[in-house]
């Protein structure tokens, strides 16, 4: 083989670089592997140990007392039996896809448990979560279902970190974790990243959407957003404002809310985004106009006007927040700037209407809904089954 000097040393850099991942990637599945067994163990000794009634409600703080391994607290020892609960149907594929990394006598025991069940799903008696309760649409037989669960899951190991699985564990609601599953196999979130899509309602803002998969597609790009449609969700949930009832609210208590909750505010609003003036007073020939929140966004550098309505959208809303939109170009743009963008909130949309009202507008006017009670999660539950049928 002819290679010269800086062959080589690409050769070595890209080997070690390839090398170095996958010994992260053995150490994240091996730690996974630890602390579901862990979570096994726990949930066997509590159900048909010999001497459990002596430790009780104290089993785990006497355990992490005994064993004295790094990172096994009794407060972890706890997550991990949570994540026994929560992933029983590991099993299977902890015998068939990892049985020679553990040693031999827990490949027995794993073996013989395997094989006294006739689902998967049904390992941990007092298990709260049943594989076996999630449907996947267009799937005749329970062979091809225990096949797509189980494939589902290998996938899953062998891709999430441990830290993702704790994020997940939290979760009581099964169609909303293999949501956040499937979302974590397709963007590769940081958790980080994962907290923020969990705290910012990514879940039921998909089960909006009425092209769900489209929308599920464009979460990675709200991530960091790179163009203006990248920032502007088509809903927004203001249920943090907790408003009594909401079909009584005037716009000047709803604004007024938003600003006494302007971190909850800001963080459903988006990456980037800046609070700058309330009530942000204009004049235009000898009248003055009142734009309700001004926005900067630090990322694409550009103003954002929020009009707030407590009502549906009016051809009169789009005309009075394009207006805003025109002055701002013209009066507050600055060289370094990009145009700005207005948000006009509405209680429902009229699609037809924004469609021929903001047809000249170039993209810098967008009308999206808001919602300050949060939706029901039904008609996510054909998608969530598709994209485990297909995943």
């Amino acid at each position: 083989m002819v290679m010269d000097f800086n062959t080589l040393v690409l050769d070595i850099q890209q080997t070690a670089q390839h090398l170095q991942q996958n010994a992260i990637k053995a150490v994240n599945i091996n730690l996974t592997l630890r602390n579901w067994i862990v979570g096994f163990f726990i949930i066997e000794f509590e159900q048909n140990g010999n001497d459990r009634a002596v430790y009780g409600s104290n089993l785990l703080e006497k355990l992490a007392e005994k064993i004295t391994i790094k990172g096994l607290s009794a407060p972890e020892l706890s997550r991990c039996r949570q994540f026994y609960k929560t992933y029983p149907q590991i099993l299977g594929t902890l015998t068939q896809e990892f049985k020679n990394l553990l040693p031999e006598k827990i490949q027995i025991v794993f073996i013989e448990k395997n094989l006294s069940i006739e689902n998967i799903g049904t390992i941990a008696h007092d298990s709260e979560i049943n594989t076996n309760e999630i449907p996947i649409l267009g799937m005749a037989s329970q062979e091809l279902q225990e096949n797509a669960v189980s494939k589902h899951t290998l996938s899953i190991l062998t891709s999430f970190s441990y830290s993702h699985f704790v994020e997940l564990i939290k979760m009581d609601d099964w169609l909303k974790r293999k949501f956040y599953e499937l979302l974590i196999l397709k963007t590769t979130p940081s958790i980080k990243e994962l907290k923020r899509q969990i705290s910012t309602l990514a879940f039921e803002r998909v089960g909006l959407s009425e092209k769900t998969a489209l929308a599920y597609q464009e979460l990675q790009q709200k991530i960091t957003p790179t163009a203006f449609t990248d920032v502007i969700k088509s809903h927004y949930f203001f249920d943090f404002l907790k408003f009594p009832n909401v079909s009584l609210i005037e716009e000047n208590e709803l604004e007024q809310a938003l600003i006494d909750h302007l971190k909850e505010f800001i963080i459903e609003l988006g990456n980037g985004f800046c609070f700058e003036a309330r009530q942000k007073r204009i004049l235009i020939g000898d009248e003055y106009y009142l734009i309700d929140l001004v926005f900067y966004h630090r990322i694409l550098k550009c103003h954002i006007l929020v009009e707030l309505k407590t009502e549906n959208v009016k051809h009169e809303h789009i005309g009075q927040l394009k207006t805003y939109i025109n002055y701002y170009k013209k009066n507050f743009l600055e060289e370094t700037d990009n145009p700005p963008v207005g948000i006009l909130l509405v209680t429902e949309q009229n699609k037809a209407l924004v469609e021929y009202a903001v047809a000249d507008s170039d993209r810098d006017l967008f009308v999206s809904k808001y919602l300050l009670q949060l939706p029901k999660k039904e008609q996510l539950e054909a998608f969530i089954n598709n994209e485990l049928k297909n995943n």
